[in-house]
């Protein structure tokens, strides 16, 4: 079990950590969020005794970091993936952390193969990809076996196999017992792998619980109902009926209502006593993502601007108008509009055949309907003719008289063989 008390950092005039308190305990997973410069990185320092606290301790199984005898064989920790000799190789990385722990060899493989890095241990690790340097990362925490491990963003450049892989790599890990922390900025993956949560902003403990019970206490459950499109004054009816009952109900962009304050049950016995029907009415629970939005919002150090463009701008040209804001851009669910249109009417492939029925190029030539010939073809090459042979003539008769003298020779005939000619 990791415990916190009192944990307090500073940097100069830079707080960076201030009277934090936790426990992380075995045999789940234990999430650690925050927004960017929160103390995440800090406080996992400060748990592996690599940054000494200005006042407070942390404790890993009642013991500093720093007294735990053979700590490698008791902690395993990933918190820089980049942390390795560029020139080693990846077996040659994790045989020197075994040899120094007292490690076999031979546990050297068997991470190698668990983080599948088994085909490439003889490659230096300065031509890893950034997964590849994490899964390296991840191997060198599992080296020892450990009963304590921390991870901070493991997840950093995988592939969607080796996030699924992480994940139920760290399920299994505290399914036996062990004591798993994990920081990680991916709300969607954390709502997924995490048990527990400790939330920080600014240094200071912002929030201690489960994930269920943290989007719960950081959010507010909905219904939504739907009404028959076609029917709108039976959507305002039913709006009344619920606001009058005590719910409170807003519209949304796609015709249906928000309702709140009301459980399901009472909104359904109003839409049947109010003789209303209903195409949709279900329930809607906040995500990890929103509840944690809403719980940092006001711990958030670097907000991003609206790029102003300035001096960047073309003038528009004399007569134009300047561009209409599309409604609804920017929120959630919006999807760019489909091409602009030309004249009123969206762009289209013009119609070779004027709105006529597309004429059958398998009918017979001249029949009703079949494909007219084009005047603009080409006219279909001619099929190769095999070479004529070369007509057999008899040898010239030896009674036969020779050429006057002075007559020009006969032109060879280019169609008889040579020894013929």
């Amino acid at each position: 079990m990791i415990e916190a008390v009192g944990l307090t950092k500073r940097y100069g005039d830079k707080t960076a950590v201030y009277n934090l308190s936790f426990q992380v305990r075995p045999g789940a997973v234990t999430g650690f969020l925050g927004p960017n410069g929160s103390g995440k990185s800090t406080t996992m320092r400060m748990i592996l005794g690599l940054d000494n606290p200005t006042s407070g301790q942390v404790t890993i199984g009642g013991y500093p970091y720093r007294k735990l005898p053979n700590a490698a064989r008791q902690v395993g920790a990933l918190l820089d993936a980049k942390a390795v000799h560029g020139g080693r190789t990846a077996r040659n990385h994790l045989l020197s952390l075994a040899q120094l722990s007292g490690i076999p060899a031979r546990r050297v493989d068997e991470v190698l193969g668990v983080v599948g890095l088994q085909d490439v241990a003889s490659r230096r690790s300065n031509g890893f990809s950034l997964g590849m340097g994490q899964r390296l990362g991840i191997a060198a925490a599992l080296l020892g076996d450990p009963q304590v491990l921390l991870f901070d963003e493991p997840v950093n450049g995988l592939d969607p196999e080796g996030i699924l892989w992480v994940r139920n790599l760290m399920k299994m890990l505290a399914a036996e017992g062990r004591t798993v922390f994990v920081s990680s900025h991916l709300m969607s993956e954390m709502a997924l792998t995490a048990d527990h949560l400790i939330v920080i902003g600014r240094g200071q403990l912002l929030s201690d619980m489960s994930v269920r019970d943290f989007i719960a206490a950081n959010s507010a459950g909905f219904a939504r109902v739907r009404t028959p499109d076609t029917e709108p004054q039976q959507r305002e009816k039913l709006s009344s009926a619920l606001t009058e009952a005590g719910g409170h109900v807003l519209p949304e962009q796609d015709g249906a209502l928000r309702v709140t304050g009301l459980p399901m049950p009472r909104i359904s016995d109003i839409a049947h006593e109010t003789d209303v029907r209903l195409w949709e009415l279900s329930p809607h629970q906040a995500s990890l993502e929103e509840a944690y939005m809403r719980m940092t919002q006001g711990a958030v150090d670097y907000r991003s601007t609206d790029d102003q463009k300035a001096g960047l701008m073309q003038p528009l040209p004399p007569g134009a108008q300047p561009p209409v804001p599309v409604p609804g851009q920017g929120q959630p669910g919006w999807y760019a509009p489909p091409p602009p249109q030309e004249g009123g009417q969206a762009f289209a492939m013009p119609d070779p055949y004027g709105g006529r029925q597309a004429p059958n190029p398998y009918m017979a030539p001249g029949a009703p309907g079949a494909t007219p010939p084009n005047p603009y073809a080409q006219p279909a090459p001619a099929a190769p003719q095999p070479p004529a042979q070369p007509p057999q003539q008899a040898p010239q008769a030896a009674s036969e008289a020779p050429a006057a003298p002075g007559t020009p020779p006969a032109a060879a005939d280019p169609t008889k063989p040579e020894d013929v000619r």
